[in-house]
């Protein structure tokens, strides 16, 4: 008589275990996204607020992330975002975007002292949580410090950085150059465009909607833009 053969059952693989920790600045709202403003009208500050809720929400749910914290003095902005899970850091020391980057990544340090953090940009409206892990995974293999470049290929989405190296960020006008001649790694993940697609312009905004938005983006966006 022929008996079947029992395998054992394979179990699932673990889940990744969540340990990064990422810092976003967000701008003042009635400052933020002025080039949006031909596009947008009265409607640009509810646009960035819009798309820090979307990039927080997506970065929130992605399995690596262990917590976000956001750096922003626009009371509004980090109420939205600490009801979502956020930490706002609201003691922002001035001097423009890298001090208040340097500042979070500080705090994030003090919280987490052995897990890798990164700065990620907040106008990331179509971000996806599996792209994001796709994005952080690279970084985690690159070791030291890393960056991923934007759509344009000329600024920088996100800097991540391992234990025992310094953030050290440079944003700005062609900060993928800085963070190269800085000594970071540019990160070659894949197809990942949802992370690299920032928005400051009406065209990036139109980009982004293609790929396919936040809910929070899509319930601003299509009134002043799409008609």
């Amino acid at each position: 008589m022929t008996q079947d053969t029992v395998r054992p059952a394979v179990p699932p693989a673990p889940a990744p275990h969540p340990e990064w920790s990422l810092v976003l600045p967000v701008k003042p709202l009635a400052l933020a996204k002025s080039r949006l403003a031909p596009y947008a009208g009265a409607r640009r500050p509810a646009l960035a607020l819009a798309f820090a809720l979307d990039t927080v929400t997506a970065a929130l749910a992605c399995p690596l992330v262990a917590r976000v914290l956001v750096v922003t003095q626009d009371a509004v902005a980090g109420a939205w975002l600490a009801r979502l899970g956020a930490l706002v850091v609201a003691d922002e020391p001035g001097g423009g975007l890298n001090a208040a980057l340097t500042h979070g990544a500080e705090l994030a340090r003090r919280l987490a002292p052995d897990a890798p953090l990164a700065a990620l940009s907040a106008d990331l409206p179509a971000l996806r949580s599996a792209e994001l892990a796709q994005v952080l995974a690279a970084a985690a293999a690159a070791g030291g410090r890393s960056f991923l470049a934007d759509s344009p290929g000329l600024g920088t989405t996100l800097l991540a950085c391992q234990r025992g190296h310094a953030l050290a960020p440079r944003f700005g006008d062609g900060s993928r150059a800085g963070h190269a001649a800085g000594g970071a790694v540019e990160l070659s993940p894949g197809e990942v465009p949802s992370v690299r697609r920032d928005v400051d312009t009406g065209e990036d905004l139109r980009e982004a909607l293609a790929l396919g938005v936040g809910r929070h983006t899509a319930a601003v966006a299509c009134a002043p833009v799409c008609s």
